[in-house]
């Protein structure tokens, strides 16, 4: 479950590195680099000869900017959203009191709480299928649950009740995160979330992405050819790789989606995975210890007229040169010789995640321990200020549901006390 490293470094490639601050003049804002890249993102996905790495604007470029209020019937105030007219369409900035990034059990119960304090709140969740609690088969330690039910159907009745009380659930990709005054260059909403399809704006933000991340070591080639062409994230990169062929490595059902995702632009998408997955889908023995692999997705997959199954295949190498990347080795099971695929872009899954804090996208954002959790107090402030760390992104030794659950309610009360200035907390002893 990593995060979209090509869609930063291109970012900072084509626009030297340098953070562009929102300058009002009458109503008309300077267009920042973030906004820059993702208008070209826009215009490589809307056109086959337009790529990202041809597209410049320059740094007068500017835009028009829109904010409608919707009227919020769990809030005490409307909801604003901020459009940005690009010429060719409108990427929206949305503005709440609370960003959550994650939707696992510790994302969803702050965004419970929080909605319940009339705080504006939304979750942006990745992929709701691949979290430590979605692929748990029988929850039998979480108190009041029965002990049949699957961690899938938990984790949907906790989604499920912060949105009926308000919450905002979107699937989104975040990318990169700005969490101080100075890189937003608003005093109000002072934390900014990336996603490729729209900005928020936030009062305050939650980390709640879990512990999933890849352990083991890269690949060879992996992390040299890293933003030129190895990239984690379909939903970001995928426009990049318009009839070109690309290589998806992984059988967990985040790897599947990526793999669909990108047949709307490769000319082929080679799906590798070092099991039997043909024998898995027609009902094998290794069926049942596939919990992460989505059966009725890898089945729309493979029937696809534009992907390539190379199963019982093992990712060699990841190879390339100055221009990017040119090709994956790969190795088939009790084969001698191993094979090149020819491929522009590889998306590596690995087969199902790993017990790595995910904070590749905060790029140091706020302070890390030395086997890479967050740091936070005893209310899951992190070194930032009005940042909220929660769940196993924390490193916890107490990788536990009802755990990842107590952070979460820690931080909402924490956050209802930072937002509106109070010496103590309130206690969510009411039920409405």
């Amino acid at each position: 479950m990593g995060y979209c490293y090509h869609t930063i470094q291109t970012a900072q490639l084509h626009h030297n590195n340098k953070r562009r601050h929102h300058k009002k003049n009458n109503n008309t804002t300077t267009m920042s680099s973030i906004q820059q890249f993702l208008l070209g993102l826009l215009l490589s996905s809307l056109t086959a000869t337009t790529t990202v790495s041809s597209f410049h604007l320059p740094s007068t470029a500017s835009f028009q900017i829109r904010t409608r209020h919707h009227a919020n019937p769990k809030s005490s105030s409307p909801r604003s959203t901020t459009s940005l007219k690009m010429g060719l369409g409108e990427m929206e900035v949305l503005e709440y009191d609370v960003a959550i990034i994650g939707g696992g059990p510790a994302g969803c119960t702050c965004a419970l709480y929080t909605s319940r304090a009339d705080l504006k709140t939304i979750i942006l969740d990745k992929n709701p299928a691949t979290g430590a609690l979605a692929i748990t088969s029988h929850i039998a330690n979480y108190p009041g649950v029965d002990r049949t039910m699957s961690g899938t159907e938990l984790l949907d009745q906790m989604r499920e009740q912060a949105i009926q009380y308000g919450t905002r659930y979107e699937k989104a990709q975040v990318f990169m995160i700005d969490v101080k005054e100075e890189e937003t260059g608003d005093s109000t909403y002072t934390k900014c979330v990336y996603t490729p399809d729209f900005t928020i704006k936030a009062r305050s933000l939650v980390l709640a992405t879990g512990a999933m991340g890849r352990v083991g070591k890269p690949f060879p080639g992996e992390k040299e050819l890293l933003g030129s062409g190895v990239s984690y994230c379909a939903t970001c990169d995928g426009a990049f790789y318009r009839d070109s062929e690309v290589a998806v490595y992984g059988a967990s059902t985040e790897a599947i989606e990526e793999a669909m995702f990108l047949t709307k632009f490769a000319s082929t998408v080679h799906w590798v995975v070092p099991t039997d997955i043909e024998k898995e889908l027609q009902g094998g023995m290794d069926v049942e210890k596939n919990k992460i692999m989505d059966h009725d997705e890898a089945m729309q997959l493979m029937s696809c007229p534009n992907v390539k199954l190379w199963t019982k295949t093992k990712l060699v190498e990841v190879i390339g040169d100055f221009n990017g990347v040119t090709g994956v080795r790969v190795n088939h099971r009790g084969s001698d010789d191993d094979e090149v695929i020819p491929v522009e872009g590889a998306f590596i899954y690995g087969n199902g995640g790993g017990s790595k804090p995910i904070t590749d996208f905060c790029q140091s954002k706020v302070e890390l321990d030395e086997a890479g959790g967050v740091i936070v107090d005893e209310s899951m402030m992190t070194s930032v200020s009005g940042v909220y760390a929660v769940g196993d992104i924390r490193n916890t030794d107490y990788k536990q549901v009802v755990v990842a659950a107590s952070d979460g309610c820690i931080a909402a009360m924490a956050v209802e006390k930072f937002l509106n200035n109070r010496k103590m907390v309130k206690v969510d002893w009411i039920h409405r």
